[in-house]
């Protein structure tokens, strides 16, 4: 019966940011947007303004003021729905996880940029490969990737091998698992601040074409479900280059299912984070 008031009450605390917005929308947003436009556009731009903008910067101001002491199962979306399984880690400097993953193959993701995106649309126009196209945006306790990684694959549009990285440490000396791995408190790192003790933690998976999400009919990428084989491809590609000193697997959860924001769209893990450290 306790378990059942906590879990209740965990829940009705997800609610809480939204019944504030909608509160605010209804007796202040909407009455200053119903003044200088019809009431049905006053309407659409107030709904617009908190579902799109106000509920998800709440939210993110709550997980920054109150950081996760723990390393969650998956990564989120900036709307806050399921997006992929946290399931590698890679040791060391920005420079060796860079240094690594080119040197198999995989190609550093551009940050977002007008100049950037303008190129992403001519590259899909012209079907010309962008190996280093931008990459969407998923977050930890409220923080986006630190780093992305990707491999095109030739002939199929909207089909890519991708990987997002966030900056962690650990307690040095202590078995990784659940609770030894400790994130960053600040929000951006120099590459000097990046140690030999940096754990890498990633968010392996592999787009296979384009979906429409389930809340907005915006278009966004369908993810193939299987996580794990992502995972395993980054090590076998690292393994294969003789690069990878030891393996050491951690259970982070139980093998899971999670409905993402893609229409139809699903992800599984099997609840593992496997760290590599390199040679």
């Amino acid at each position: 019966m306790v378990n059942y008031f906590v879990r209740f009450a965990k829940r009705f605390a997800v609610l809480i940011p939204g019944i504030v917005i909608a509160y605010f929308s209804v007796h202040s947003i909407f009455p200053a947007i119903d003044r200088r436009v019809p009431a049905g556009l006053a309407v659409f731009l107030t709904y617009v303004l908190g579902a799109y903008v106000l509920i998800p910067a709440l939210i993110r101001l709550i997980r920054v003021a109150l950081p996760a002491r723990h390393l969650q199962a998956y990564s989120v979306t900036p709307d806050g729905f399921a997006s992929d399984p946290v399931n590698i880690g890679i040791v060391g400097t920005r420079k060796d996880l860079i240094k690594a993953m080119e040197a198999t193959g995989w190609h550093v993701a551009d940050k977002h940029s007008l100049k950037n995106v303008i190129h992403e649309l001519y590259s899909a126009l012209t079907k010309r490969e962008y190996r280093n196209a931008p990459m969407s945006s998923l977050y930890l306790f409220g923080r986006k990737q630190d780093i992305g990684f990707q491999i095109p694959i030739p002939g199929e549009r909207g089909h890519r091998h991708h990987v997002r990285f966030w900056a962690t440490s650990y307690r040095p000396g202590a078995k990784l698992n659940f609770g030894t791995i400790q994130w960053h408190r600040q929000r951006a790192f120099s590459p000097r601040k990046h140690t030999k003790l940096t754990l890498w933690v990633g968010a392996a998976s592999k787009d296979v074409g384009f979906a429409l999400i389930r809340h907005n009919v915006q278009v966004t990428h369908m993810i193939d479900p299987d996580t794990d084989a992502e995972r395993e491809l980054i090590i076998d590609r690292l393994k294969d280059k003789n690069l990878v000193k030891s393996v050491k697997s951690t259970r982070l959860t139980k093998p899971y299912r999670v409905v993402n924001r893609a229409l139809r769209g699903h992800l599984r893990s099997d609840g593992y984070l496997k760290v590599v450290r390199l040679k």
